[in-house]
């Protein structure tokens, strides 16, 4: 009696645990296999000149190692439920299908995000490149939930009609979102601006640059670090400036000598001239004026109207800077000066006894 466990244990059908061995032991081999040839192709891909290759295998190499993981395990547990529980078994190939499409639509999307992050690398405009992206994952996610449903059982036919007819109504009540997504493929198709680019509207209180453009909004960082979210449907009813794409700025100075100077005003306006068009940092392939403009109150007034070649803000002031001190120089050397307000007061008599 003592050794009947072990008659009854010699005695059971052992084909589930060694098909389920093998099944196990090949899930293994794959997933090692898999990973130290991983690792070979990616050494031999960093040496090729082309980096798409590098993207590739970066993006599907993980997603791959889970294929694996899943198509074994899934073919255990049809091995069991054929011996064990037969109604179960039905189900596994819908539950192995699903977990490819769901992986594979990962190893997609992992993709697109490489390219992405690649072609932002190579210098392309994260604005375009951003927004294709986008487009991608939306289009993947599409074709991914399609053959997840119909899996599922779940009539794809039934589902296009709900939509139409309740397309009318989501449409209706999600007519801001709608707009704001087609602001955003305006401001694509248009271009008035893309990631990092300084703007300002005119019309509204919008000033910073811009650091993402979504499908809703556009993050916008103001020059005091607040974050600034437009919805983009606003971008088709205001006017944008963009400074980043200025050619030039331009230097716009009135400048005032006094009276008593005035026949100095010419030597003194050809001086500025000549400094100008022999200035390093002045553009003089754009407008140059200096001209006596005005008589002022108390002082004579020419301006100087020039455009530097940098349209960096800080190099912008260092040069205007530069530029108003050498004018004040000029100045000085022709022995002239800057006028300010003056006041003549003129006394046509004095009373009587006043200052006896």
């Amino acid at each position: 009696m003592q050794f009947d466990w072990w008659n009854d244990l010699l005695s059971q059908n052992y084909d589930w645990f060694w098909d389920v061995s093998i099944a196990l032991g090949i899930t293994l081999f794959a997933g090692l296999f898999w990973r130290m040839a991983r690792k070979r192709i990616l050494i031999l891909a960093e040496k090729t000149k082309n980096r798409w290759d590098d993207v590739v295998i970066e993006s599907v190499g993980i997603p791959i190692n889970w294929i694996i993981f899943a198509i074994g395990m899934t073919w255990v547990a049809d091995i069991s439920a054929r011996h064990f529980s037969s109604e179960v078994a039905t189900s596994i190939p819908v539950v192995r299908q699903l977990a490819l499409v769901i992986l594979v639509a990962w190893a997609i999307w992992r993709l697109i995000n490489r390219v992405e992050d690649r072609q932002i690398d190579k210098g392309a405009d994260p604005t375009t490149v951003q927004l294709v992206g986008k487009v991608a994952k939306l289009t993947v996610t599409v074709l991914i939930v399609l053959p997840v449903f119909q899996l599922l059982g779940i009539s794809i036919s039934g589902i296009l009609a709900f939509g139409g007819v309740g397309g009318l109504v989501v449409g209706m009540a999600a007519k801001d979102l709608l707009a704001n997504f087609f602001g955003s493929i305006i401001v694509y198709l248009d271009r008035p601006f893309k990631v990092g680019d300084w703007i300002r509207s005119p019309d509204r209180s919008i000033e910073g640059t811009v650091e993402k453009i979504g499908f809703r909004v556009t993050l916008i960082r103001t020059f005091d670090k607040r974050p600034l979210y437009v919805p983009n449907s606003v971008f088709t009813n205001i006017s944008v400036e963009n400074p980043s794409r200025m050619l030039n700025r331009r230097i716009y100075e009135t400048i005032g000598v006094r009276y008593q100077d005035s026949k100095k005003l010419p030597q003194l306006i050809e001086a500025v001239k000549t400094m100008l068009r022999n200035h390093p940092d002045i553009d003089t392939n754009q407008t140059l004026i200096v001209n006596f403009n005005s008589f002022g109150a108390s002082s004579l007034d020419f301006f100087v109207y020039t455009f530097t070649k940098t349209t960096n803000w800080v190099e912008y002031h260092e040069v205007k800077q530069k530029v108003l001190l050498e004018i004040l120089d000029i100045i000085h050397q022709h022995d002239a000066d800057c006028a300010f307000p003056t006041r003549t007061l003129q006394v046509e008599s004095l009373p009587e006894g006043f200052g006896s």
